[in-house]
């Protein structure tokens, strides 16, 4: 923008973060509040995909840890007096699972699991924990009081449940599809075919989206995420540079 004496159209604020890989606990709270008070957010987490797609929504995000308490016993010489902690984990994973509902765009996964002691011992306890994934509030909401009402099968076992969403889903709000319909504009000016996406994953833009316009995606297009061969496009990243200055350079859009 200076090299073509341009400046941009608000004064940018430039937030970078080195926890957002791990849900980013420490920085949220300046995120949330500085949200509150600018009039956009673009955030420059790569694109989707080797087609360069903006994400204009993403998933809300969250984790549980169930923990079941049974009762010790001896497997061979009094397997009545005990409690399978692993016998009720099988039917709460059951259960979990049921809650799965792909065509709403909501996933629920149970990743880790551990219990027992010996082989010849009735499982005391056993744990697992649980990844889920929203396309809205609402069902976020509605899919944690689910899960918080699971009850054991066998009897004298307790549930032990922990854990909640704690990244918001980032929704097609009018004021989002205010953005995303002015960025669209400049790249076809630009000569750019764009095209959106919705993101399983979460970022920090799922935080703002609650305060203010955000746009998710903006940064260099490339293919791998996470994986050894993860790269970029240079070419594709150098014109994704040249729109952002672009939208930069004019005033918010119009959420009508």
């Amino acid at each position: 923008l200076r090299d073509l004496d341009r400046q941009p159209a608000l004064t940018p604020l430039v937030f970078v973060n080195t926890d957002e890989e791990i849900d980013s606990i420490e920085s949220r709270h300046r995120i949330e509040r500085l949200a509150r008070v600018v009039d956009r957010v673009l955030v420059l987490e790569p694109a989707l995909g080797p087609s360069g797609k903006i994400k204009t929504a993403r998933k809300g995000t969250g984790e549980f840890e169930i923990v079941i308490h049974g009762r010790a016993a001896h497997a061979g010489l009094a397997p009545e007096e005990g409690r399978s902690a692993i016998l009720e984990l099988s039917y709460v994973i059951q259960q979990l699972f049921a809650l799965n509902d792909p065509a709403s765009g909501i996933t629920v996964n149970v990743g880790t699991l551990e219990g027992g002691v010996r082989t010849n011992v009735v499982a005391p306890t056993s744990r697992i924990t649980v990844d889920i994934r929203v396309p809205t509030e609402e069902a976020g909401t509605r899919l944690e009081q689910q899960i918080r009402s699971i009850r054991p099968t066998t009897p004298d076992v307790t549930l032990e449940i922990r854990g909640g969403v704690h990244r918001p889903p980032l929704e097609r709000t009018p004021r989002n599809r205010a953005l995303w319909r002015q960025y669209h504009a400049l790249a076809r000016e630009l000569g750019c075919t764009l095209e959106e996406a919705t993101a399983g994953g979460g970022s920090d833009g799922n935080f703002t989206s609650r305060f203010t316009a955000t746009l998710d995606g903006l940064g260099a297009v490339g293919d791998g995420a996470h994986a050894r061969h993860e790269h970029i496009d240079v070419d594709r990243t150098l014109t994704r540079c040249a729109l952002l200055a672009r939208l930069l350079a004019e005033p918010p859009a119009s959420a009508r």
